[in-house]
């Protein structure tokens, strides 16, 4: 099947495949959008099964950034890379050598930066081979905290806002006593967790990797539980922070949740399940929109700013989520469907 024909392309301006032999490294680069401006999409490595679903993946990945980009009013474009294998046995300095190549044989079309399965000291093996690597220093960041380059604390505190603001919205409370399903415990989920926490949620979780739940369990007093149970549980908010596509036909049905928010991106598993969330009366903070904390921050690692700066417009992301939200009460449409339109009026017309 040609990429062209694929159920994802979205009219992709252009998709580089890169296999490295003596390194290991399969890798794709895909390239959504730069009517705005150079894509920028962090660079995931994943032990996906089939170089199929890594395309699949990427496609979907990259053309979510555009709109990201789009709703949080940066001169940006999508783009995304993946490189397929474990992260935990398969990564080498070699092969991330062979990826801040393959970057840069783009020609500063696309910059990448942190995603899963990838850390700042990878990105800084890719710089030694790439002036389109972001995310490997950083001048600013949203609170007091020493600032590594690592976007994950800024993409948890936006999706903590916009949670915040998608219960505030749609329970009509604050976060005290909320309970709250994390599916993923990763860079961002953890910390999210931690916000949460802080705030007086009532925290259940959810992870492949046990030693991340243990500390969960230890720090916030969550309680645990397994991957199959997350969707089905009588909770107030899900935020979904792992892979994409968690809500499907299988699991909508047993979503008891009223809110949706969380940083995975592309939760939906297919657009129109937008709508089915709008009849159920479940309110769904659309995932490039909440999600949006950590390109906010090395848009701003990347200009003169000021850490303050940085803070105000990641909380700008409660904002978007209420005129999002405001407009598709008014509609009745789905708010994945309106924060589509906006974006798109935002990077078409450019």
């Amino acid at each position: 099947m040609s990429v062209f024909d694929h159920k994802e392309f979205a009219n992709h301006e252009h998709v580089a495949f890169y296999h490295d032999e003596k390194s290991g490294l399969k890798a794709i680069i895909a390239v959504h959008n730069t009517n705005l401006g150079p894509s920028l999409g962090g660079c995931r490595m994943w032990p996906y099964a089939t170089s199929t679903e890594a395309l699949n993946d990427v496609l979907r990945l990259s053309k979510g950034m555009t709109y990201k980009a789009a709703m949080a009013e940066l001169k940006l474009g999508g783009g995304k890379s993946v490189i397929i294998g474990d992260p935990r046995k398969e990564k080498t300095p070699e092969m991330m050598a062979a990826m801040g190549r393959f970057v840069e044989s783009l020609g500063g079309k696309y910059i990448t930066a942190e995603d899963s399965g990838i850390a700042v000291s990878d990105l800084k093996i890719m710089a030694q081979h790439s002036t389109s690597i972001a995310g490997t220093e950083a001048k600013y960041h949203y609170n007091d905290e020493e600032a590594d380059g690592n976007p994950a604390p800024s993409t948890a505190y936006g999706v903590f806002v916009g949670l915040k603001t998608s219960v505030e919205y749609k329970l009509e409370r604050d976060l005290r006593g909320v309970k709250v399903a994390i599916q993923g415990l990763g860079h961002v989920g953890y910390r999210l967790a931690r916000h949460l926490h802080n705030e007086g949620a009532e925290l259940f979780v959810t992870d492949i990797y046990p030693e991340s739940l243990e500390k969960a369990k230890e720090e916030f007093g969550a309680t645990v539980v397994s991957p199959d149970e997350i969707f089905a549980l009588d909770v107030d908010v899900f935020a979904p922070c792992a892979m994409g596509a968690s809500i499907n036909d299988v699991t909508l049905p047993q979503i008891k949740a009223k809110v949706i928010a969380g940083a995975a991106n592309n939760q939906l598993a297919e657009e129109h399940l937008g709508q089915q969330l709008t009849e159920k009366g479940i309110l769904y903070a659309p995932d490039y929109v909440i999600n949006a904390g950590g390109v906010i921050d090395i848009y701003h690692q990347r200009m003169l700013s000021t850490s303050a700066a940085m803070r105000a417009h990641i909380e700008r992301i409660g904002d978007n989520l209420k005129e999002i939200f405001t407009r598709a009460e008014e509609t009745g449409n789905s708010t994945n469907f309106i924060a589509n339109r906006i974006a798109e009026e935002r990077f078409l017309t450019n």
